[in-house]
């Protein structure tokens, strides 16, 4: 009994269902027409209802499976649509607008095309499609594997590359830190040299000027002064006043007359010749007395008497000149007075006055050819000073190598100076770099820049200092002319 009222009863839930799809299809046949109408009215392109029972929907789902992915898509989401219509039927539930799946007349000629085949041919594609699909699997894995192996192959050369980058970079850390020890060796080796000679100079300190630095605006100014004493000390006049300055700003040596005759302002004195500085107040009164009249910065010095000259020019081995017969007559008779102070016998050095051009002197010899001012005046004697001093500095490193014992004990006993040991030492890191430097000699005052005149019983030269403080600072700080 309960079997057959259990079949009965499900039989009317079968009929009843029916029932309800029968209207939905209908409702939904009626929404179709009423938004064709609709369409039709507000000048829309009319449409024609297309509607598909349950068994063309599942004709048309095996259709779908042949056209492609992206129509299998469209069917999946019809399916979807259609399940949910069946399911607010069933419940009782109004039907939730939703946009329905359609076809093109293409899109189903096309399916038809192909349906009548397709259950032939569909479980070959459907084979040929895994096998294909199994083949470009494979492809992209061994792609893949490819691009990961090409990307391994390329990353070696970079990674070797990058460690032969660490090696010669450690190699260049390695060679830095040699040459910086080495170099440390020869600083520590050049010091103690530089102190072993310093040892043997005379050190006289200037207390107004100890604070001050060696180096000034990029510029060492270090006035030389050759005084006409037979011994170390002040005594005696400033015979020769040569100011030397090293500029870094024009790479050049300036060698730098200063003629004793010049008349000019002396502080805490009166006016009087440039050299009565020295006798006034030795080389600091002197230093002073150059800043003050020409505005440039000295307050380091070098004093040289007759004697550390004369083994100086021995030193380097002599030195050549060209000279005129007339030269030669004064050489030797300074040397008369020379020979006298030295007590050396009578004639010693004396020069074949027959000769002229190109000759060779020793040490006393450019001695008294630096003294004579009888042959052009001051400015004459000036200039044989400098001529002299430039040829014993392009000998000296020369001199230094092959006659360090003589160069030093003879010269350096007979100095004079209030540069320190350290500022000694920095001058001779300096060195390499000044061998490659100009070498530009001249005279204060300039040529048209004075004139002759007697004060006070005195000849001396009266000086345009502003022309020539503007020739020093344009020359040896590069400074443009105004």
């Amino acid at each position: 009994m309960s079997k057959d009222f259990t079949n009965k009863d499900s039989g009317r839930d079968s009929i009843n269902e029916m029932e309800q799809i029968q209207k939905g299809l209908e409702a939904f046949l009626q929404q179709e027409l009423k938004e064709m109408q609709d369409e039709k009215d507000t000048g829309g392109t009319s449409r024609q209802p297309q509607l598909f029972t349950i068994g063309e929907e599942e004709n048309q789902e095996k259709e779908i499976d042949i056209i492609g992915s992206s129509d299998r898509g469209r069917r999946q989401d019809n399916r979807r649509n259609t399940e949910d219509y069946f399911e607010d039927w069933d419940s009782g539930e109004p039907v939730r607008e939703r946009k329905t799946q359609t076809y093109s007349r293409d899109t189903r000629q096309r399916a038809a095309g192909q349906g009548k085949k397709g259950s032939k041919t569909s479980g070959g594609k459907n084979a040929k499609a895994s096998g294909g699909n199994a083949k470009a699997a494979g492809k992209s894995s061994r792609k893949k594997e490819a691009q990961t192996e090409t990307k391994g192959k390329a990353s070696q050369p970079a990674e070797r590359k990058q460690k032969k980058r660490k090696k010669k970079r450690s190699g260049l850390k390695k060679f830095l830190i040699t040459v910086a020890v080495l170099l440390v060796f020869l600083a520590g080796g050049l010091y103690l040299a530089v102190g072993a000679v310093y040892a043997q100079m005379n050190y006289e300190p200037v207390e107004s000027v100890s604070a001050q630095p060696m180096k000034e605006e990029g510029v060492v100014n270090i006035l030389l002064i050759g005084n006409d004493s037979r011994e170390n000390g002040e005594d005696g006049r400033s015979d020769a006043m040569i100011l030397l300055s090293i500029s870094n700003k024009t790479k050049k040596i300036y060698m730098t007359s200063l003629l004793r005759d010049m008349y000019v302002e002396i502080p805490g004195h009166d006016n009087n010749r440039l050299n009565a500085a020295y006798s006034f107040g030795g080389a600091e009164l002197l230093m002073e007395t150059v800043e003050q009249n020409f505005d440039i910065t000295v307050n380091r010095y070098v004093l040289v008497n007759f004697e550390a000259f004369a083994n100086l020019v021995d030193a380097v081995g002599g030195v050549d000149l060209e000279l005129t017969s007339e030269e030669i007559e004064y050489v030797n008779g300074y040397l008369v007075e020379y020979n006298m102070l030295l007590g050396r016998p009578e004639g010693t050095d004396y020069m074949d006055t027959s000769q002229s051009g190109l000759v060779h002197l020793n040490g006393p010899q450019a001695l008294a050819y630096c003294r004579n001012r009888y042959l052009g005046t001051d400015f004459g004697r000036t200039e044989r000073q400098r001529k002299v001093l430039s040829a014993v500095i392009e000998k000296l490193p020369s001199a230094l190598l092959t006659n360090p014992g003589e160069l030093i004990g003879g010269l350096m006993p007979n100095l004079t100076t209030n540069l320190t040991q350290g500022e000694c030492f920095r001058l001779s890191l300096m060195a390499y770099k000044l061998l490659s430097y100009d070498i530009i000699q001249n005279s204060i005052p300039l040529e048209g820049t004075y004139s002759n005149a007697t004060i006070r019983q005195m000849a001396v030269l009266e000086v345009d200092f502003e022309a020539n403080k503007a020739y020093l600072r344009e020359n040896i700080y590069g400074e443009s002319a105004q």
